[in-house]
């Protein structure tokens, strides 16, 4: 039992990527405020790995919120350090006082924060603690941390050798486990569970999201109109926002849907790819692409009743497509560090699903549902020679069963050696 809260431990627990990065963040700053979606298991890791002197507080504890709002002063008198505070979204009167025991010397490590609406908290823990507090955010599991152990690297075309030691890494997934990796999705209380009833699982999960972070943020709202609102978006991962054609499948204005995406995003529900531009190319489309943080609330929204239904539906490729783009984007945000990834199309409508800039560099990469893909897969990657970032090592990203090449200058590399 916590001996604090009186939970009690979480038995198989699965083992964070993020952990390492929590340690020696810990150690350098005197505050860190983790920031995610619901059930990503922000509490769960740092309940593991906190030593015992460690004071757990949830503010989903009604007298426990109360003071923190009302009476932040006294709040962190009562509580000794090191301190957990859990759900600090509900007091962000909190933070001031916490910068204000930072700058009267507080020790390295003294307060973890943690909260479920990621842009609201780091824009309010930005401007009262900037330069205090270390901001980080927390997805759900990683397929390396379901699936397999290795360290965590950034994913990176830089070096055709780390691609292959990556791929050595990994366990090996065929079509129908990868349509079974996305329909499961990534949440810890499923995975680590190992839910029987699926359908009751997510029909928990987005009626929690709905009474409380909806609610929150646009009071009056109908549960029922919004929750047809995310089905439709769900429908639409992997495509350009078209706020127009969203608003109008659920009868709503623009402007309505447009407020009710902000929501999605604060909330940890989507996040967008903005697309790839330089004044050297063609004029490039200006709209995002959408995608989920979790394929398994999308696969449940759109109706998919099984990996294999989901496989030879019209949603499977735009399925992959956002579990590759998450799965690609939860490695650099296990490892801390800032991902610069985008997509490419322009008004001639050539596209590249992914281009992903790093070491000052331009990689193109597509993602398709092939085992064996073609060299017409890859004509649009020279687009991206006109830039004035130079291009290096393009990929595909598809079923194939092992590492190798399309040409000299593009790999071929398996889902599941992301």
């Amino acid at each position: 039992m916590n001996r604090f809260t009186g939970e009690k431990a979480v038995t198989n627990y699965i083992k964070r990527d993020m952990e390492a990065l929590v340690a020696s963040v810990s150690e350098r700053y005197s505050g860190m405020l983790l920031t995610g979606p619901r059930q990503v298991g922000k509490s769960t890791m740092l309940r593991h790995i906190m030593g015992e002197e460690r004071e757990v507080v949830t503010l989903d504890n009604y007298a426990e919120r109360a003071l923190a709002k009302n009476d932040p002063a006294r709040f962190l008198s009562v509580h000794a350090l090191p301190l957990l505070v859990d759900e600090v979204q509900y007091a962000p009167e909190l933070f001031s006082y916490v910068k204000m025991a930072i700058d009267e010397g507080a020790p390295p490590g003294s307060f973890w924060l943690t909260g479920s609406q990621s842009m609201r908290l780091m824009r309010l823990a930005g401007e009262s603690m900037a330069g205090r507090v270390a901001l980080l955010s927390m997805s759900g599991l990683s397929q390396n941390e379901i699936y397999g152990c290795a360290p965590n690297v950034p994913f990176s075309l830089g070096d055709r050798d780390g691609v292959a030691e990556r791929v050595k890494s990994r366990k090996r997934a065929d079509t129908d486990e990868i349509f079974k990796r996305i329909f499961d999705g990534s949440l810890p209380g499923y995975i680590r569970d190992g839910a029987e009833d699926r359908d009751i699982f997510y029909t928990g999960y987005t009626g929690l999201y709905l009474d409380r972070d909806v609610r929150e943020e646009i009071p009056g709202v109908s549960p029922e109109r919004f929750f047809d609102f995310v089905c439709a978006a769900a429908c639409r991962i992997g495509q350009t926002l078209n706020v127009h054609s969203l608003a109008s499948d659920v009868g709503v204005s623009d402007d309505t849907a447009r407020r009710w995406l902000e929501v999605l995003e604060k909330s940890g529900i989507i996040f967008y790819l903005t697309p790839y531009s330089n004044n050297l190319l063609a004029r490039t489309v200006k709209q995002k692409k959408m995608y989920f943080f979790d394929t398994g609330v999308a696969s449940f929204l759109t109706n998919q009743s099984s990996p294999k239904i989901m496989e030879g539906s019209t949603f499977a490729g735009a399925a992959l497509e956002n579990y590759v783009v998450s799965e690609i984007r939860k490695t650099y945000v296990n490892s801390g560090k800032v991902c610069h990834m985008y997509y490419y199309r322009d008004v001639q409508n050539r596209e590249i699903d992914l281009v992903l800039e790093d070491g000052g560099m331009l990689h193109p990469i597509e993602i398709k549902k092939n085992t064996v893909p073609a060299p017409s897969m890859i004509s649009n990657f020279s687009v991206l020679r006109k830039s004035s970032v130079p291009t290096g090592l393009g990929a595909v990203v598809c079923m194939s069963d092992s590492l190798s090449a399309l040409d000299g200058d593009t790999l071929v590399i398996p889902v599941w050696a992301i």
